[in-house]
């Protein structure tokens, strides 16, 4: 009678992986739903983190640029850090004036990718003009939600965006961590057959 072939060696390692991978998609799903739960803490929270990142970003570019004195690129460097240290203080400071900044381009960019869409899909009418004209009507109500109650929008879009960010990205781990230990499941059982 013959034997089962071994498991392979690098399908437990890959089990575990997958399994991480799905425990950090449930605390991302989770940080997501308490987001969008307290959005203006979220936006708060949001701006502050994206003004130490422009801050740390800024004084890590500023030794980067001390370091390559001697290039020709050295005072453009120093520039850029030092407008990142500037930009991250000023976000600090005030979250809620960035916020407000911020939500302003969202609606912004929001209005001139709907006009762009919508116009590009009545010239062009390709075979996804329905989806693109849709999408650009979407693009364009929700730049107008926005400006409409701005500067009181601005207390939750940063938020809601980062919140349903978190919430979209949480699922899409946590289907890749459960696919993942299924597929490492079905191959290790049909090595498994004689």
């Amino acid at each position: 009678m013959p034997k089962s072939a071994p498991r392979r060696p690098g399908a437990k390692k890959l089990r575990r992986d997958f399994s991480w991978l799905a425990a950090l998609g449930v605390i991302l799903v989770i940080a997501g739903l308490v987001g969008l739960a307290y959005v203006a803490v979220a936006t708060i929270t949001t701006m502050i983190l994206f003004g130490w990142l422009l801050l740390i970003g800024g004084v890590v570019g500023l030794l980067h640029s001390v370091q390559a004195r001697g290039t020709n690129f050295f005072w453009l460097g120093v520039i850029v850090a030092a407008l990142n240290i500037a930009a991250g203080v000023v976000v600090i400071r005030r979250p809620d004036a960035a916020a407000a900044a911020l939500a302003m381009f969202a609606a912004l960019l929001f209005l001139s990718a709907g006009l762009f869409r919508v116009v590009g899909s009545l010239v062009v009418r390709g075979s996804q003009f329905g989806w693109t004209l849709l999408l650009g009507v979407f693009d364009l109500l929700l730049g107008i939600l926005v400006l409409a109650d701005w500067p009181s929008s601005s207390q939750y879009v940063i938020g809601t965006f980062f919140s349903l960010a978190l919430l979209f990205d949480g699922l899409g781990l946590l289907a890749t961590g459960f696919g993942g230990r299924r597929i490492v499941g079905m191959v290790s059982d049909r090595d498994r057959i004689p």
